[in-house]
C-alpha cells in the first residue's frame, strides 16, 4: 500500500510556495528567479510570495508563475512626500499585522495549501517556519559567510533556525563547512547545490547593448556589487588611487548600488580619481559592462557562492577576486583567475601584475574557456527537483 500512495503522490503535481521579501536586485532574487523559470513544470505547480511587490525583478516574474503578494511596492507610492510617509507607514503597520497572524495570510492571500515551502534566504525563514500549514515541508536555502557577521549573537540565532527546517540547502561547500567548524553544528538533512549559470543566456545579454570605453580609460577593471562595507570597494579605491600615482594608468568601474555609495564618492572625490573610477550604479543587464572591460574584480570581505564570479567566467574575462567563501570553488588560483587575501597589499599587487604581465593574462584567459564548461545549470535543476520530489514523499497525508 505504501508504494501505491508513493506513486500516486509522484503523479500529481507538486505545488511549490517560494518566499521573498521582495525582488530588488540582489543575488538570492536572481537565484530563485533562475529556479521558477527552469524547474519542471510538469512536476512542480510553482507560486511566488512577496511581502512587497518591489524591484527591478518584478518584470522578470515568469507569466505562468503565481504571484502573491502582501503589501504595494515603493514604486507605486505618492511622490508627495507627506502623502508618501503616511503610504510607508500604513505598509509597516499591515506587514506587522500579518507578521503577527500569519494564518490570517494564509487565509486570505494564499487560500491554497502547498505541499513545500521555501525559505529564499535567512530573511524569509521566520516567514515560512511561522507557516499556519503544519504538513507542508519546510526547506531554507543559504547564501551567507555566517563568520564574517560582526553580529554574532544574530549568525548563531540563523544558524539555530536552521535546524528547524525539514531540509537545507546551501549554496557551496564552505558555507556549511564552515558552521561546523566555527559552531560544531551539523545538518545531516541538508545538501550543497551551486547556483545555476546559463552561459549562452550571459552572453546574448552581454550583446545587448555596446558598452563604449574610451581608449584613454583602457585598461578597465569592472566589479559588480553592492555597494556595502564588507564588499572592499574602499579599499579598491585606495589601491587604484596609488597605482594611479605610481603611473599605472587604467580605470576601476564598479556596478551597483548600496548604502556605502556616498562615502565611496566622498573618498573617490578625497583621493582626487573622479576620472578614473565610476559608480555607475545599479544596472538590470551588467554583462555588457564586463564584457568591454579589459578585467573583472571582486574585493569583497565575505561571500557565500557569488553567481558574478561565474558570469565573469561566461565572458571570458580574467579575474582577480579574494579567496573568500565558495569562490575557491570556482577559481583555481594562478589557472582560470587570481585568488588574494582580504588585504591591500595583496589586491595591490594582483592588480599591478594583469597592468604589467600580459602573457599572465593571456594564460588566465586560455584557461578560463576550458573552466566554462563545468557550468551545467541541467545539473543544478536536477539535485533540486531530487530534493523537492523526496520531501514531498515524506509528508504524512
Amino acid at each position: 500500500m505504501q508504494n501505491i500512495s508513493d506513486n500516486n503522490k509522484q503523479t500529481k503535481k507538486v505545488k511549490v510556495l517560494f518566499r521573498l521579501r521582495s525582488m530588488e536586485m540582489g543575488g538570492v532574487q536572481r537565484v530563485m528567479l533562475d529556479l521558477l523559470k527552469n524547474l519542471p513544470k510538469e512536476k512542480f505547480d510553482l507560486a511566488l510570495m512577496l511581502n512587497l511587490y518591489q524591484g527591478e525583478l518584478t518584470a522578470e516574474i515568469p507569466g505562468e508563475i503565481r504571484c502573491i503578494y502582501l503589501a504595494e511596492g515603493k514604486e507605486s507610492f505618492s511622490k508627495i512626500p507627506l502623502i508618501n510617509k503616511l503610504q510607508l507607514i500604513k505598509r509597516r503597520i499591515k506587514l506587522y499585522f500579518f507578521q503577527l497572524f500569519p494564518q490570517i495570510v494564509y487565509r486570505f492571500k494564499v487560500k491554497e495549501r502547498y505541499d513545500i515551502e521555501v525559505a529564499s534566504g535567512y530573511a524569509e525563514y521566520d516567514m515560512v517556519l511561522n507557516s499556519p500549514d503544519k504538513k507542508s515541508r519546510k526547506i531554507a536555502w543559504f547564501h551567507t559567510d555566517v563568520t564574517y557577521d560582526k553580529n554574532q549573537n544574530r549568525a548563531k540565532e540563523r544558524i539555530e533556525k536552521m535546524k528547524k527546517f525539514d531540509h537545507t540547502v546551501f549554496c557551496a561547500f564552505h558555507i556549511r563547512d564552515v558552521i561546523e567548524k566555527k559552531y560544531g553544528v551539523t545538518y545531516p538533512n541538508s545538501s550543497v547545490i551551486y547556483n545555476a549559470v546559463h552561459v549562452e543566456e550571459i552572453r546574448e545579454k552581454a550583446a545587448e547593448f555596446k558598452v563604449e570605453y574610451e581608449k584613454e580609460e583602457r585598461p578597465v577593471f569592472c566589479s559588480v556589487g553592492r555597494l556595502h562595507s564588507r564588499k572592499g570597494y574602499h579599499m579598491l579605491v585606495d589601491v587604484h588611487s596609488r597605482l594611479i600615482k605610481e603611473g599605472f594608468k587604467h580605470t576601476v568601474v564598479i556596478v551597483g548600488d548600496g548604502e556605502e555609495y556616498d562615502n565611496l564618492k566622498k573618498q573617490i572625490e578625497q583621493k582626487k580619481v573622479e576620472k578614473t573610477i565610476r559608480l555607475l550604479g545599479t544596472k538590470v543587464n551588467p554583462y555588457p559592462y564586463i564584457k568591454s572591460a579589459d578585467y573583472f574584480i571582486l574585493p569583497t570581505q565575505s561571500e557565500a557562492y557569488p553567481l558574478v564570479i561565474n558570469e565573469a567566467l561566461a565572458l571570458e574575462k580574467p579575474i582577480i577576486s579574494t579567496d573568500v567563501g565558495g569562490i575557491p570553488e570556482m577559481i583555481t588560483n594562478k589557472k582560470n583567475g587570481i585568488l588574494v587575501k582580504y588585504d591591500e597589499e595583496e589586491i595591490y599587487q594582483a592588480m599591478k601584475n594583469f597592468l604589467t604581465q600580459p602573457e599572465l593574462v593571456e594564460s588566465i584567459i586560455h584557461n578560463v574557456k576550458g573552466s566554462i564548461e563545468k557550468l551545467n545549470p541541467q545539473k543544478i535543476y536536477d539535485q533540486v527537483t531530487e530534493v523537492f520530489l523526496t520531501q514531498y514523499n515524506k509528508i504524512e497525508k
